[in-house]
């Protein structure tokens, strides 16, 4: 059984199962699933049953009919997707047993071929792929060294200008 689960705040846990071809959704009570929220038109959308799919088609609401954060005005909602209606989201689940997926890997897997330091130094080649200069090398340290420069110059005109200071503060 397919069922719309609202996941908002103050309204969380709140369910509606789809058993009709047309499910009406809006703010006032007429509509088959009532959803008391000021940014939910009063006759918002409405949710259609075909065959295996279950389609959305926006009532030409005032904040927009959403399916996975997309704008839409028909589109089919998939179990797990969220829509989202004005401020209220709501996630289609169903009763059928999920499919496992199994993602324990016991061991780790041992890549053959590798790569090596040397090889990764010359660049890769082969396989239509050939890189150019080395894929390591030495870093530049030539703007350390102006820096360093740079440093020892300053050091040298502050002590020049605190000696030519301290001479002239004692005549």
């Amino acid at each position: 059984m397919l069922k719309l689960v609202v996941l908002s705040p103050g309204m969380t846990g709140c369910t509606h199962e789809l058993k009709s071809e047309k499910t009406s959704i809006g703010r006032v009570e007429d509509n088959a699933f009532p959803v008391a929220e000021p940014s939910v038109s009063s006759h918002h959308c409405e949710v259609l049953l075909r065959g295996g799919e279950v389609l959305v088609r926006d009532l030409n609401s005032t904040n927009g009919t959403y399916i996975s954060g997309e704008k839409v005005t028909e589109r089919t909602l998939n179990p797990g997707q969220i829509l989202r209606l004005g401020q209220v989201e709501m996630r289609l689940e169903t009763d059928a047993p999920a499919v496992p997926r199994k993602m324990h890997f016991d061991h780790t897997a041992v890549i053959s071929g590798g790569v090596t330091l040397t090889e990764l130094e010359r660049g890769a080649r082969g396989g239509g792929f050939e890189m150019t200069g080395s894929g390591f090398s030495k870093k530049d340290n030539r703007v350390n060294q102006i820096f360093i420069v740079i440093g020892v110059v300053l050091g040298l005109v502050i002590a020049v200008l605190l000696i030519y200071i301290a001479t002239t503060i004692k005549r």
